[in-house]
């Protein structure tokens, strides 16, 4: 997985006074927990960007003064609820014999022939997925193969299991299905309303002739 380096400062005084200055200052309080004590630091909150603002999962190098480097994940995120600014971020550290729990995007491949042939559409039901896994196998995106998805078929998190990684899901979860357009399915409707209609206009005019 690829990851992020943030570059930021130990704080000295975790206070709500402290904090402000902070925010004020365009940085942002964050903590490390796993092992040991919690570590208080805080790092400008435009080096979250590209971690925060994307649909991709990362990993994070959180730099700290002296070089001291630490691997990571996001675990916690707060906003402002009304200006979206990040008030607050919890990290926790990575150890390499340690399985963590995250979040991984899907990422759909190759061509249903449902929606190809069948006039289906494609609804994707699970854009992310929760995993375990040791941190040397959290991959980027979790492929969704769907060359074999005909109309109406659906593709499980059972489908997906590897031996690198566990899906935290019930096996019967739907990560994504071929459903009947709304468009083909009032076709199917008009045209039987019109078979319909046309049988009933063969009978009227068999029974006026008839008469």
């Amino acid at each position: 997985m690829k990851s992020i380096t943030i570059k930021g400062s130990k704080r000295e005084s975790v206070g709500k006074v402290a904090t402000k200055a902070l925010r004020n200052a365009g940085n942002v309080p964050c903590v490390l927990y796993g092992e040991g004590e919690p570590l208080h630091f805080s790092a400008p909150e435009l080096g979250f960007s590209k971690l925060v603002y994307t649909p991709n999962a990362h990993t994070v190098v959180i730099e700290l003064e002296g070089g001291n480097k630490v691997n990571a994940i996001l675990q916690d995120i707060q906003f402002h609820p009304l200006t979206d600014k990040i008030l607050h971020i919890d990290f926790y550290r990575l150890l390499d014999d340690k399985e963590i729990s995250m979040n991984i995007p899907v990422k759909i491949e190759g061509a249903a022939p449902g929606v190809l042939m069948g006039g289906g559409v494609l609804r994707l039901n699970k854009r992310k997925l929760r995993i375990k896994a040791l941190p040397k196998n959290l991959p980027d995106f979790i492929v969704a193969n769907i060359s074999e998805l005909e109309l109406g078929n659906k593709l499980y998190t059972s489908e997906l299991q590897t031996d690198s990684y566990t899906i935290l899901h019930p096996d019967n979860t739907v990560v994504c299905q071929v459903r009947t357009s709304r468009a083909s399915a009032k076709l199917d409707v008009d045209v039987e309303g019109q078979t319909e209609e046309a049988t009933e206009e063969g009978a009227a005019t068999e029974a006026s002739s008839e008469n």
